[in-house]
């Protein structure tokens, strides 16, 4: 039955299927052979199952709340403080671009997002001064990775609920550590980059500019704080969270930077709207897939030919990571997600990974999809922000996907990185 459905769900994408109709035609034949037409006609009640879930509000409404960001000045009041205190360093806005990723990425939970939000603010200004316009747009859009790592984070929110074994809060608490590792070695990179090709310095430090942009800051500081510190304090819980994080910002939008009107409000909500639909539709659609998977034990199969090649977790563990990052190549992060997350989770488990340390490597190494052609949606929002051909900017990526994947491989074989992944 396995190839059947494996069979099915290859030939739909090879003839140009959407991949969410491909999951679910798949499933849905498998379901018509193998169980007969009784089962197979439960196709639409899976679909409608799998996304009945508390958790997946969180979903539309951390999107919107990132392309709120992304369309206002919280982005631009961030950045601002950021360079204030660190334009003087040599490359320094290469820093601020990555330190803003990170701060945008406390907010939106979307890599697009964060990717729109910094490079609409900070690409202008690095060609202004002098940076190569497409090293700073592979730099924004690597420092976009990071929006889907850093809590909240829509992957995790995805990973959870399959998963059925992991809090959506016990997954956003451990993803600090490894957004900020991938930080930092963008920032070691970005600075080594700036001594060769002498990348001019800021203006002064002045500790009154730094006040001054502090406090235009201030409200947009604030919104990760309010998120997170609610989220982790039991105030209210991650799905919660999003709903206060768009209140907060289109209060902050409307009352106090006043940069948003009300048609642009609606636009904005529009565009998120298709965008959570679609995300739902393929959640949907991997109801049926998932079900199949394990009414004919696949992962099970898959998991006893695996070790019947080695039973070294290092190897195996090493196979997966291999297989997360092609996946991540072809793959929307979300898709990868729903799809591979039920094949996978019996054979790690056999491995003695927890499920916390396999949903963090995973969205780490899915997150670097972000960056590598030809699913890259990171590097296209880059290219439509900068008008560069996107094969330009893959070619200034890679010191930075380089940096990327080895903070992923260390996630993976050394989980002490990150405290309480064991």
């Amino acid at each position: 039955m396995a190839w059947i459905l494996f069979g099915a769900f290859i030939l739909l994408l090879i003839v140009g299927v959407p991949i969410a109709f491909s999951v679910a035609g798949a499933a849905g034949v498998a379901m018509f052979v193998g169980v007969g037409p009784q089962q197979g006609m439960k196709l639409i009640s899976r679909m409608f199952e799998s996304t009945n879930s508390f958790s997946l509000i969180a979903v539309p409404f951390f999107i919107l709340a990132g392309d709120l960001l992304a369309k206002g000045k919280l982005s631009k009041m961030l950045v601002e403080f950021c360079e204030s205190f660190l334009g003087w360093v040599r490359g320094g806005l290469s820093i601020v671009s990555v330190l803003a990723g990170m701060f945008f990425a406390a907010i939106s939970g979307s890599g697009a997002a964060t990717t729109a939000a910094v490079g609409a603010t900070l690409v202008p200004e690095l060609k202004k001064r002098g940076y190569e316009v497409d090293s700073a747009a592979a730099l924004v859009a690597a420092a976009g990775t990071i929006g889907v790592v850093i809590p909240p984070s829509v992957p995790m929110v995805l990973y959870a609920v399959i998963s059925g074994q992991v809090s959506v809060t016990n997954l956003f608490a451990h993803g600090f550590v490894p957004g900020i590792i991938m930080g930092l070695i963008l920032i070691v990179i970005a600075l080594v980059q700036a001594y060769r090709r002498h990348y001019p310095k800021g203006v002064a430090f002045n500790i009154k500019n730094v006040a001054r942009t502090f406090l235009k800051a201030i409200p947009a500081l604030l919104m990760p704080v309010i998120i997170l510190v609610g989220i982790f304090s039991g105030i209210f819980t991650p799905s919660e969270a999003a709903c206060v994080a768009v209140v907060y910002a289109i209060i902050v939008s409307k009352l106090i930077y006043r940069d948003l009107t009300w048609k642009e409000l609606f636009r904005i909500m529009a565009g998120s709207g298709r965008t959570s639909a679609v995300i739902m539709i393929i959640i949907a659609c991997s109801g049926p897939f998932g079900w199949a998977l394990a009414n004919w034990r696949i992962p099970e199969a898959i998991s006893a030919a695996v070790l019947g090649v080695s039973s070294n977790k290092y190897v195996i563990m090493g196979l997966i990571s291999v297989i997360i990052l092609i996946a991540g190549v072809f793959m929307e992060t979300s898709s990868a997600i729903i799809i591979l997350t039920p094949v996978f989770l019996p054979l790690v488990r056999l491995l003695g990974v927890s499920d916390l340390h396999f949903g963090i490597l995973f969205v780490v190494g899915i997150a670097i999809g972000m960056i590598t052609p030809p699913v890259a949606i990171n590097l296209f929002v880059a290219s439509g922000i900068t008008g560069l051909p996107i094969e330009r900017i893959s070619k200034s990526v890679v010191p930075y996907l380089i940096g990327l994947v080895a903070v992923f491989l260390a996630i993976v074989f050394v989980p002490l990185l990150v405290p309480g992944l064991l």
